[in-house]
């Protein structure tokens, strides 16, 4: 089994900072779940006309993300995590 990481960005973790501790609890749980799935891409969504983007969905939560690819080290850099209505305005 593949075991992906993950790293936060500043603006991530600032939108996290910005969020009632309930509901930043439970993105991060969510986030760490898709973490150790065998392939957390199935969760995941590419955006369109935007590069190598992809997102989860959080409930009414996104979570956007790129991927770097080392070899055999798999690494998601958790770029921003916003409402649904605003995640898209970059």
């Amino acid at each position: 089994m593949t075991l992906y990481s993950f790293i936060y960005s500043e603006k991530a973790l600032k939108d996290l900072n910005k969020l009632p501790r309930p509901t930043s609890d439970y993105i991060t749980n969510k986030i760490d779940f898709f973490r150790h799935q065998e392939n957390p891409f199935l969760f995941a969504k590419k955006l369109k006309g935007l590069f190598d983007l992809y997102r989860f969905r959080i409930g009414d939560y996104r979570a956007v993300f790129s991927v770097d690819d080392k070899g055999n080290i798999k690494i998601l850099v958790i770029l921003r995590i916003k409402h649904r209505k605003e995640i898209y305005r970059f």
